[in-house]
């Protein structure tokens, strides 16, 4: 899947780390909420990469922790980066979103279960923005945090409140 490629060549291509650095980095910037990236899949995509001569690893050991290998990224690894940024940025935009597999089945509920679907839709659209809020809120005024990381975070926001906008027409046109 060329977006993890993507995005385990671009942590690389900042700094070295581990399997497991890159995974808590993951986490920390929500990269799993808008591409589908998992723990596992981190872990097979270095050593995908690494097999492919894309990243290097060596070994270290810090005090009592055992060793783990640290990635870095090689000169093809930097051309596979630059690539991959040109390749996907001229792709056509695609937003898949699970819930959509719901909507087109709607007409098969009755008036009641499809009001309760909607409503389940409603309920985990506001829980995201409320979480997304929240982390606006925290890494706003990060020094740390990348401008281009509050960006994903706006660009997230949103696209939430839009979905929030088209929960009410569903709700009017398919629950009334």
């Amino acid at each position: 899947m060329a977006a993890i490629d993507l995005i385990v060549l671009g942590m690389l291509k900042k700094e070295a780390m581990g399997a497991y650095d890159i995974q808590k980095q993951v986490e920390y910037r929500n990269i799993s909420k808008w591409v589908k990236i998992s723990t596992p899949s981190v872990y097979k995509k270095v050593i995908q990469l690494e097999e492919k001569g894309f990243i290097t690893s060596r070994t270290e050991r810090e005090g009592k922790m055992p060793e783990k290998a640290v990635y870095s990224l090689t000169k093809e690894g930097e051309k596979e980066f630059e690539r991959l940024m040109s390749e996907i940025s001229c792709a056509p935009v695609n937003i898949f979103l699970d819930l959509n597999a719901v909507i087109v089945n709607l007409d098969g509920l009755s008036k009641k279960k499809r009001r309760g679907c909607i409503e389940n839709i409603e309920k985990n659209v506001l829980e995201l923005k409320k979480s997304i809020e929240e982390n606006i809120e925290i890494k706003e005024d990060d020094k740390n945090v990348p401008a281009v990381g509050m960006a994903v975070l706006r660009q997230q926001y949103a696209l939430v409140l839009a979905i929030e906008d088209w929960i009410g027409e569903m709700k009017n046109k398919f629950c009334d």
